[in-house]
């Protein structure tokens, strides 16, 4: 046990201003790992400031990566960039502040995909409160059934609801088709779409244009060197959670300073980096285990949610800097505890070894007094006491895990919770040779969608009211027979055609609706 001690005096880092603390005390790292690794953490340091002074680190799009600027704006690498970023926000707080003066609005939909969704639906929860002059609501998929969940609970305020598109280009068709979804319903209803609508995108996209040409109440700019999942402290999450009424400077101000902590060049008093090395210990440099995120707090429910995309899309790439093929990346999961503990920690504890557990404690339980619930013990009691009983039982089942701890769940904590996994993203890329801030494969993604799409209007056009086969029709097309099934069955599953079962997929028969 004395020898655990020592580890954990050893490799516990804490910032006393801030009351946030990593312990890495519970990964299994050798005495000469970090003198190992020193080489390839002074790279990324260097790396990093590159980055922050404007350098072209996104090659591949050849753009600036910005978001530090975000909460610094006197760190941008121009006095333009720096005027842009905070003209763009006090706009935003006098929009917001003559939208909460004016009572108008008791709800914002909010209309976006990935991190133009992600980011604020976690802060919203984190933070919200029933005191919120806001309700914020969420269009996150092109799933119609979910857009009219949506629609009903606002149907009896639909007057009094703002509508906040969220789309750099204006092109991506989930938030395009959420965006003329909420159109005609508010058309159905009588209202004015325009009179309600607010567009956060880049300046001349589609969108942007759109907005102009039909007098939008609102339009905010998004800017190419800030990716969508770390956008949230740009317009696309300033607009929507200053609305709610979330303390986004407070959020601002935990980002900054947490930034100014994890610019430190010691390795081991540098937090971000000390994630990132773990996370390349635990995986060998090539994510051979998954990443799973377990908050001990309710609040910080979607954080683990909020990672998946944060890491996953940033590190999940096929090819190196270089242009080699490494396919590289992070699988992230997670709940919450303790509700975990009732649910997949037994096969953390006993299963498959193929993960490194994350930790995040909260440490104060609630505001004010609570109540015993057992002789001596409160709620946060059994809820710090599973943490740690956890925490345990996993070393002694030999699984590694870091514990992250903040004091209290404020939008202060919150924002350096973001910057501390944002700058970790940056510095694994550097040490693993990766682009962190392109996604092709999510392009490549859409492309496939795109073709799909096209498929589908043919399929259709082909109908006639002979019932044929997929083998019939894809023959007259010149196309995949299963890909033409796929479209007919949706096609017949959605009212635009009628099917007839056979005893295979084969035989089924597929006629004009």
């Amino acid at each position: 046990m004395s020898n655990l001690w020592n580890r954990f005096s050893q490799h516990f880092l804490r910032h006393s201003q801030l009351g946030i603390s990593i312990d890495i005390s519970r990964m299994r790292f050798g005495d000469d790992f970090f003198a190992q690794m020193e080489p390839l953490a002074q790279r990324a340091f260097t790396d990093m400031q590159q980055l922050e002074a404007g350098d072209i680190v996104n090659p591949d799009e050849k753009r600036m990566v910005g978001h530090y600027w975000l909460r610094a704006p006197q760190l941008a690498p121009t006095p333009e960039l720096r005027t842009e970023i905070e003209q763009t926000n006090a706009v935003i707080k006098d929009f917001v502040g003559a939208v909460h003066s004016g009572g108008r609005f008791s709800d914002v939909l909010v209309i976006g995909i990935g991190g133009s969704a992600l980011g604020p639906q976690f802060i919203s929860d984190a933070l919200g409160t029933d005191d919120d002059k806001l309700r914020l609501h969420f269009f996150d998929n092109t799933d119609p059934a979910g857009m009219d969940r949506v629609l009903t609970t606002l149907a009896h305020r639909l007057d009094h609801t703002c509508v906040v598109v969220i789309s750099k280009s204006g092109g991506t068709p989930e938030t395009r088709n959420g965006m003329v979804e909420a159109e005609a319903a508010f058309k159905k209803a009588g209202f004015n779409f325009p009179d309600h609508a607010v567009a956060v995108t880049g300046v001349g996209s589609a969108l942007d244009k759109l907005a102009e040409k039909n007098n939008w109440i609102a339009r905010f700019p998004m800017w190419d060197w800030v990716g969508g999942r770390t956008s949230v402290m740009s317009a696309v999450g300033l607009v929507p959670l200053w609305l709610q009424g979330c303390d986004m400077d407070s959020l601002l101000a935990g980002a900054a300073a947490m930034d100014i902590w994890t610019r430190e060049n010691t390795t081991l008093k540098n937090p971000a980096m000390l994630l990132a090395l773990m996370w390349h210990l635990a995986g060998s440099g090539r994510g051979e285990k998954d990443m799973v995120v377990l908050p001990y707090k309710d609040r910080l429910c979607l954080f683990s949610k909020y990672l998946q995309q944060l890491v996953m899309e940033s590190l999940g790439k096929e090819k190196d800097l270089d242009g080699n093929v490494v396919n590289q990346g992070i699988a992230v999961y997670g709940n919450k505890g303790s509700t975990d503990q009732h649910a997949y920690v037994q096969q953390l504890r006993d299963g498959v070894h193929n993960f490194f557990a994350t930790f995040i404690e909260v440490r104060e339980g609630r505001k004010g007094a609570s109540i015993e619930v057992e002789p001596g013990f409160t709620s946060a009691d059994f809820l710090q006491g599973f943490l740690r009983g956890t925490r345990a039982a996993l070393y002694d089942g030999g699984r590694g895990s870091i514990t992250v701890s903040i004091p209290e769940v404020t939008a202060f904590q919150v924002g350096a919770l973001i910057a501390l996994y944002e700058r970790a993203v940056g510095f694994y890329a550097s040490l693993v040779n990766i682009n962190a801030y392109h996604q092709p494969g999510v392009e490549a993604g859409k492309k496939a969608a795109a073709s799909v799409l096209a498929l589908q209007q043919k399929v259709r056009a082909a109908l006639s009211a002979t019932p044929r086969t997929a083998a019939d029709i894809a023959g007259n097309l010149g196309e995949d027979p299963e890909a033409v099934f796929h479209a007919l069955t949706h096609l017949s599953a959605n009212g635009a055609a009628k099917a007839k079962s056979g005893a295979t997929p084969a035989e089924d028969a597929f006629a004009v609706g």
